[in-house]
């Protein structure tokens, strides 16, 4: 008769629990009860090494402390180092007691006794009074015999451990002997059922882990297809239809931040036109107060077009669309690009921009890394107090060029840290500035940074009060300008 597959995981689950239910339960009885007697001959031991290790170390120091208190008291005669010893003697008595039942079973119990003894006969000496320094010379020298003692005691204790220990590895062994013989009887049915899991189970759970793991990276292009017992194939069926959902969300998300943004654009772009007709005077001249109310209209001109902008390349970087364009350019000069277009922001809040800028050539993508200052310093100004200080560093290194943006606002809370790269997350303290923000930002910055295969983290330091953010961009190659002005 032919043997019919399972197609369920269920099915399978009982056939491979059918090879091996009636042996393995057998197996497991026996090893259980071996087991609980190993174990608990193993815990006793334990318990027994501990407390005869802790109880020698505890002896030898509390014999230790006997003795220096005594010879303290050869030196000083106060009363109250002899007030000291008797305590210790306590302690010292309390101690043996605590190891009387270890004690016994080791049958060191005459040997303990002398230590005790000894321990009291010292401090009766020392305790006469008008005692002569030759008595207390020869009551001290007594402590060497009894520190013998207290070792012999501590290698009896260890060697008493130690046969416990073989009898306990001779159990160990029967049962290790008798569990192999067991094992080698189990190890044809076990071999089939992990042969069953491993080409029937295993390969389609794999493929279903692959899959969420997938998802959850938003990776929706790759169609998901499980082939196994049923219920994983359904599961799979499921997984797929979860897919083609969420590339559609995810597509449509895409398609209206995109139409969003670009029918934002276009009145926008009349605003600014005609903001700056009025600053330039083509409509006739302004006023004090009317060029002050004109300039900070297009200062929010420009941070609604960033904003729109960062929509616009979030979209972008979600679709995969946007590519580099590297070029050689002055970093140096980038960033104070960005800082003149900022500068009204800066002068409203009264904000210092310190700059500590080297003078080098990048590769790179200017447009890309225009948008990362520009981004990060208006996130910079947002959180910057009145009368703050925004510090910006760039320099070279080995393989590299690195940039630093550091504030003094009131900083980032830690339980927001890990989520402040992610897209339309928004701190709960509150900004400055008149345009809100839509959270992309600094998503914008993280995706910038790695098209680039560079870093850009948070970083804790004592140097800057609020938000300091550093950044590595990789250079594949020299600067040919560079070399130039290293050789000048």
């Amino acid at each position: 008769m032919k043997f019919r597959r399972p197609r369920s995981l269920n099915g399978l689950i009982l056939v491979g629990f059918g090879f091996v239910a009636l042996p393995l339960l057998l197996a497991v009885i026996w090893a259980l009860v071996s087991l609980d007697r190993v174990a608990e001959q193993s815990e006793r031991l334990v318990f027994t090494g501990v407390s005869a290790a802790e109880n020698n170390r505890r002896l030898e120091e509390q014999l230790g402390t006997l003795e220096r208190v005594a010879r303290q008291y050869q030196v000083l005669r106060n009363p109250d180092s002899l007030q000291i010893m008797l305590e210790d003697l306590g302690s010292l008595q309390d101690q043996l007691t605590e190891m009387a039942p270890l004690v016994a079973e080791a049958n060191a119990t005459e040997l303990a006794n002398s230590i005790g003894r000894g321990a009291r006969t010292i401090v009766a000496v020392l305790s006469q009074p008008d005692i002569e320094d030759e008595q207390i010379a020869v009551a001290i020298e007594r402590f060497a015999p009894m520190r013998q003692r207290v070792d012999r005691l501590t290698n009896i204790l260890s060697a008493y451990v130690d046969t416990e220990l073989s009898a306990l590895q001779e159990t160990a062994r029967d049962a290790q002997r008798i569990s192999a013989w067991q094992v080698a009887a189990l190890v044809p049915g076990t071999l089939v059922l992990v042969l069953i899991f491993i080409f029937l189970v295993a390969r389609p759970i794999s493929q279903i882990d692959t899959a969420i793991h997938q998802l959850g990276e938003s990776g929706f292009s790759r169609p998901i297809d499980i082939k196994g017992p049923t219920d994983l194939e359904r599961l799979g069926r499921q997984l797929e239809w979860l897919r083609l959902r969420l590339l559609e969300l995810a597509q449509e998300k895409n398609k209206f931040l995109r139409h969003m943004s670009h029918e934002l654009k276009t009145p926008l772009a009349n605003i600014r036109e005609g903001t700056e007709l009025l600053l330039d005077g083509s409509v006739g001249d302004l006023e004090g107060p009317q060029r002050e109310v004109t300039d900070i209209l297009r200062m929010n001109g420009l941070k609604l077009q960033q904003l729109i902008e960062n929509l616009l390349s979030f979209s972008a970087w979600q679709t995969k669309s946007e590519i580099l364009t590297l070029s050689d350019f002055p970093l140096r000069a980038q960033v104070i690009s960005i800082a003149k277009a900022q500068r009204l922001a800066l002068k409203a809040a009264n904000i210092q921009l310190k700059l500590e800028i080297d003078d080098i050539i990048v590769n790179a993508d200017q447009d890309k890394i225009r948008t990362v200052l520009d981004n990060l310093l208006s996130n910079a100004i947002k959180f910057t107090p009145r009368g703050g200080l925004i510090t910006i560093r760039a320099r070279r290194e080995p393989t590299s060029f690195m940039l630093e943006f550091g504030d003094t606002g009131p900083g980032i809370p830690e339980e927001e840290s890990p989520r402040i790269f992610e897209a339309f997350f928004q701190g709960r303290r509150e900004q400055g500035g008149q345009v809100g923000g839509t959270g992309i930002g600094l998503s914008v910055v993280l995706e910038c940074i790695q098209a680039h295969d560079g870093t850009v983290e948070l970083i804790d330091s004592d140097e800057f009060p609020g938000a300091h953010f550093r950044i590595h961009i990789p250079q594949k190659r020299e600067i040919e300008q560079q070399k130039l002005a290293a050789n000048g």
